[in-house]
């Protein structure tokens, strides 16, 4: 009995315990006491940062902390105190792209592919020549975004991505349209009082930081536009700020601009490996400053963020794993500015709630018993070079004697159609290069590697992340932001 006793004792000591998790990495939560009062609802964030990884699964999180950091290593988003899982199918297929992903995550709604925050019934209609939207009456109506709900409590709110603007998952959070392609008629839907004007965001998005210069210009200025309006002077007229480069942007004076808008270059902005910092600012650099813009505006009861990792994707469809990687680590860094920037705001994130996680997968292995290989650095190419031996340290070698990368793709336009004996053997030094594109099982067209369809990681921290973890439905994400802010 005495034995029992003490069990149970220990047993409830540890279960205890085990309720201080503190996800706000600062103060513990209440704990429940032995009275009959009725618990008291956490208070709402005030404050909700969403990052989203583009294509950005779990191999490749993996495959970027051994590139950044060693095995061993540990990327910001490693140390988000709760995490879990999400699906990622989409209403017509079981591969997603992005556009119904991130519309998952942006209304709590599943819809097919291609399709931007409309209802599930949408059809997605390839849109016209000149990109403006091909929908037709009565297919599907629009359904509030995140960003929409943050707009009407008076939330301050801000887009930022290295793809356009207009691409698919910035796309997702403030407009509404029956095919992801329709960029020109997605640019409209941006700038307030204009036609096409999306009214559910009251008197605008308050920062927009990204690419795609070429959907908000008419095709006399060089731009894409076949209706002649030139976006940009629009938006300035409505009393935006306006960056075209790093120096403009590092310009912005935010004593006296509460917008602003930056779109650093025609399309997307570059690859991180490739990017001039003299011309455009990195995903950190517009991250910090989208939170110090959307932080200070005291007219404001809140702020809502989007920070897209995007060319996180345009590398793995090219199976360029090295760039992938790199943009991984660019967008680790970014979450890492937005929890140092809010920790010096809000210490404890007693008021913010910050989100990680990414649309869908691709198909990007880690290959064979490879040994270790530390941080990829000069001399090492690290998790990029050939596979070796975890025993010997020789190259590993396929069915004919060849070496082979330890980075792979299901698919993609690296593909060897003989017996890749009658190629030249793979090296080092070449398989390491900026451009390489890693051998693939099955040949695709050139930048058509697709995505793949496994879970992907979430992971949050501050206040209202302990109610996102285990194992979600992309629509589920929604639900527990919308609570947890309030909205």
């Amino acid at each position: 009995m005495r034995t029992f006793s003490l069990t149970l004792s220990l047993a409830l000591a540890f279960g205890a315990a085990g309720c201080n998790s503190d996800s706000t990495a600062s103060a513990s939560r209440p704990q429940d006491n032995a009275t009959s009062k009725p618990p008291v609802s956490a208070p709402a964030a005030k404050n909700v940062i969403f990052f989203l990884g583009d294509g950005m699964g779990t191999t490749t999180t993996t495959a970027a902390r051994i590139y950044a950091v060693g095995e061993d290593g540990q990327l910001t988003m490693d140390t988000l105190p709760e995490s879990g899982f999400v699906k990622t199918f989409s209403n017509d297929a079981q591969v997603t792209d992005s556009a119904p992903s991130m519309s998952a995550y942006m209304t709590g709604v599943k819809m097919n592919n291609e399709v931007i925050s409309m209802s599930t019934d949408t059809q997605a209609k390839t849109p016209a020549a000149d990109l403006t939207s091909n929908c037709g009456a009565g297919n599907g109506k629009p359904v509030s975004t995140l960003l929409e709900l943050a707009k009407a409590k008076n939330w301050a709110t801000g887009v930022v991505t290295t793809t356009r603007v207009t691409h698919a998952t910035p796309a997702a959070t403030y407009s509404h349209v029956c095919h992801r392609d329709a960029e020109s008629d997605i640019a409209a839907q941006l700038v307030p009082g204009g036609a096409q004007y999306n009214a559910a965001l009251k008197d605008g998005v308050d920062v927009v930081f990204g690419g795609g210069r070429q959907f908000f210009l008419p095709k006399a200025a060089g731009g894409k536009r076949a209706d002649g309006r030139d976006l940009v002077a629009e938006l300035k007229a409505k009393g935006y700020g306006y960056a075209a480069d790093k120096a403009s942007f590092s310009a912005i004076d935010q004593a006296k601009t509460q917008r602003a808008v930056g779109l650093f270059t025609s399309s997307h902005m570059s690859y991180d490996l490739d990017r001039d910092a003299a011309k455009e600012p990195s995903l950190a650099e517009m991250t910090g400053k989208a939170i110090s813009m959307l932080a200070k505006r005291t007219d404001k009861q809140g702020f809502f963020l989007m920070v897209e990792g995007g060319r996180i994707d345009h590398a793995l469809h090219e199976t360029t794993a090295k760039k992938a990687l790199q943009d991984t680590v660019a967008f680790d860094q970014a979450i890492k500015t937005a929890i140092d920037a809010m920790q010096q705001q809000d210490p404890g994130l007693k008021n913010t709630l910050i989100v990680v996680t990414a649309d869908h997968d691709h198909t990007l292995v880690l290959n064979g018993y490879a040994k270790r290989t530390g941080k990829t650095a000069p001399g090492n190419p690290g998790v990029l070079g050939l596979a070796k031996d975890y025993v010997s340290g020789k190259n590993l070698t396929d069915a004919d004697g060849m070496p082979y990368t330890i980075i792979g793709f299901g698919n993609g336009e690296n593909r060897v159609n003989d017996k890749r004996s009658a190629a030249a053997a793979l090296t080092d030094d070449a398989v390491a290069a900026n451009d390489y594109h890693q051998e693939a099982a099955i040949r695709m067209p050139a930048g058509g590697e697709t995505h793949g369809g496994t879970d992907v990681f979430i992971g949050a921290i501050g206040q209202g992340a302990d109610s996102i973890h285990g194992f979600l439905e992309n629509i589920e994400v929604f639900g527990l932001v919308k609570k947890a802010a309030g909205l």
